[in-house]
């Protein structure tokens, strides 16, 4: 029979983690890198990160230790990475790779394990008009998602490099502005269900994308969002949107015709966040790269645990119930020893 008391202690002893630990800041340093995205690479339990500065992306351990995972010199001179994402079930790294003036826009393809690139698609001949690629996503079968915030389109690139366009929906023409012209469609990610989330950042608008034939649908939110940036989604179907200002926390019961913002949670503006990452046990990470400061030659830079303070209710909440039930179990288990004792009182009398 189990000690009512070690009931109670083992309860608040898996409540102490929940309720006390502190979220993860990881600090790390490489010169004027500047980086818009990043992803998390679970076989290697740590974050990969681009830079807007350089053809070079770089490995981030849990503890802030930085080091080199490749350097491509065969890129056009002065180009950089925008969005990067992983692609596991191929073993592969994904980026965009731009360069301003004069413009270039493609995807890279690279091996996780070796680094060698596997292709380099380029995009700017797609379109008669400049290509501003922003970030990519990765479906089941090996076809990349690459979005265009210049003129709203989304493009398709297959396992072997092969580019065309997905999506040039009339839905992505803004009727409105919010923030900065010139960057429209900006994140992207993919779900199962085999459709794309992508944000708008001028717009603050949240699309679902059909990967079959393109179509496009508005979805429908209880609040706007302002300069969406990044978007990820959690392993419960949490989707989560970044923003220099806020990271959003929004869920959908009807796979993603409408959406609702349960919380969102305040970001250190002067800082920049751009993206946003699911890391191991599907705790939330942004990244703070500074990319506003420009080339003001800064070497520190921040990855840090976002948590949902509505999230962090419930969980109290279940606390309380837990340790509630304990001490119901031993207000029961005191009853039964008195009726015991006192049984056993009458039988000796």
């Amino acid at each position: 029979m189990f000690n009512p008391y070690q009931v109670i202690l083992l309860l608040l002893f898996l409540a102490a983690p929940i309720h006390c630990r502190r979220p993860h800041v990881i600090n790390f340093r490489w010169p004027n890198l500047y980086p818009e995205s990043f992803a998390w690479d679970p076989k290697s339990d740590h974050f990969v990160v681009g830079s807007l500065r350089h053809r070079q992306i770089i490995s981030v351990s849990d503890a802030g230790i930085a080091s080199s995972l490749l350097s491509d010199d065969s890129l056009p001179h002065d180009s950089f990475f925008a969005g990067i994402s992983l692609d596991p079930r191929h073993h592969r790294l994904l980026a965009v790779v731009r360069r301003v003036s004069p413009p270039f826009s493609a995807l890279a393809s690279y091996d996780l394990r070796t680094s060698r690139q596997l292709f380099l698609a380029p995009l700017d001949d797609l379109l008669p008009s400049a290509v501003a690629a922003n970030d990519v996503a990765a479906d089941y079968s090996g076809n990349a998602y690459v979005t265009d915030s210049a003129s709203n389109v989304i493009f398709k690139v297959t396992e072997q490099g092969e580019a065309s366009i997905l999506s040039t929906s009339k839905l992505f023409k803004p009727d409105a502005v919010d923030g900065s012209r010139d960057c429209g469609l900006n994140g992207v990610v993919y779900s199962t269900k085999g459709y794309l989330l992508v944000t708008q950042s001028n717009t603050g608008k949240l699309f679902k994308v059909f990967t079959d034939d393109g179509s496009a649908r508005r979805v429908i939110l209880n609040k706007h969002l302002r300069a969406p940036d990044g978007i990820a989604v959690r392993r419960d179907g949490v989707v989560l949107v970044v923003s220099k200002h806020k990271l959003y926390f929004i869920k959908s019961d009807d796979s993603w015709s409408q959406g609702a913002v349960f919380d969102e949670t305040a970001l250190e503006e002067e800082k920049h966040a751009s993206a946003v990452a699911v890391g191991a046990d599907s705790r939330v990470y942004v990244l703070y790269g500074n990319v506003d400061e420009g080339m003001m030659g800064k070497d520190e830079f921040s990855i840090v645990e976002v948590e949902s303070e509505a999230e962090g209710k419930e969980e109290n909440v279940w606390i309380f119930v837990l340790v509630g039930l304990g001490f119901a179990y031993f207000l029961f288990w005191r009853f039964q020893m008195r009726q015991l004792v006192h049984n056993m009182d009458k039988k000796h009398a």
